[in-house]
């Protein structure tokens, strides 16, 4: 790795576990900024419900790539290097520590490996899509996936529509397996020197944590914050307001489960992310798993990095 390549010090995880308040606490001993990479918390007026650090908990730390687009503006990892890497120059061409914080592995990896090239989406083709999965349901795409792309299948969830549709594009598009493609990427376009930290949380504590946030993110008005995106316009065809939290909300509020299953269902498919988090962080070899209670390790591990 070139010594003039900028360091990233990134610190992933799966939801609930500490992520944001680290990041906090190493900019304030390295004198560094921080860097979202959570595809959610770049969404303006999205705040209870995607665990935006508060304004008061961010200590004075800037944080780039917060409350940039509308819940109704189209952003992926592409458009995520495309804001990133212009403010990673600049902190690195000010010698200004830079640290990259979410729980989004793909933004991530496409930081730190690249994207591979593949054709822009087809807006009829998606359209046809997204019908069909409206009236058919996920897992009927899904199956579609499995048949023609079985390895790409097993790597997403069989109700992610978003990734199910867009493997399909590709698949449409290029006549290649989507799996492929990425394999022979390899996400192997290297532009930086990382030190790439993950906590490792306990299972049954993160699941504890998850419970308890679900509860204190609706005490603090998360029901309001649906109400007022949906007056604003925003609804349940975007992709925004499929997310977990939001797309109950709007359940409850339309009337199809009462407060304490909405309640429970938000809980449960936050657990069953931070599952597939985990999975997708394991099969990163690059990825160091730290103890979050061990805070001294973590920080001899990241100013090592940093001079040397």
């Amino acid at each position: 790795m070139k010594d003039d390549f900028p360091k990233l010090i990134i610190i992933s995880g799966p939801t609930c576990s500490g992520k944001s308040a680290l990041a906090v606490e190493l900019a304030l001993i390295l004198g560094g900024e921080i860097i979202n990479a959570d595809s959610m918390q770049v969404y303006s007026g999205m705040d209870i419900g995607t665990a935006k650090l508060p304004i008061s908990e961010r200590k004075g730390i800037s944080h780039h790539l917060i409350d940039i687009v509308n819940p109704d503006q189209e952003f992926n990892a592409a458009l995520f290097l495309v804001h990133a890497l212009p403010i990673i120059n600049d902190l690195h061409s000010k010698k200004i520590p830079i640290i990259v914080v979410g729980g989004t592995g793909l933004y991530v990896r496409a930081l730190l490996g690249g994207l591979f090239n593949c054709p822009p989406s087809n807006l009829e083709l998606r359209q046809n899509l997204w019908e069909e999965c409206e009236k058919e349901g996920p897992s009927f795409l899904h199956q579609r996936l499995s048949t023609l792309d079985r390895k790409a299948a097993n790597s997403i969830h069989p109700m992610d529509k978003i990734r199910i549709i867009r493997a399909l594009e590709v698949i449409y598009l290029t006549g290649y397996q989507f799996s492929e493609l990425t394999r022979k990427h390899a996400f192997s376009d290297k532009k930086f020197s990382a030190l790439n930290l993950c906590l490792n949380v306990d299972r049954q504590v993160l699941y504890n944590r998850i419970n308890r946030r679900t509860i204190s993110m609706i005490d603090s008005g998360l029901i309001n914050e649906v109400e007022v995106l949906l007056k604003m316009g925003y609804n349940l065809s975007l992709k925004s307001m499929q997310a977990i939290g939001y797309r109950h909300i709007v359940g409850y509020l339309q009337g199809e489960w009462d407060f304490n299953e909405t309640t429970r269902l938000i809980q449960r498919d936050t657990r069953r992310y931070a599952k597939r988090q985990f999975t997708w962080l394991r099969a990163d070899p690059d990825i160091i798993w730290m103890n979050p209670d061990y805070k001294t390790d973590i920080i001899n591990k990241v100013t090592t990095f940093i001079t040397m």
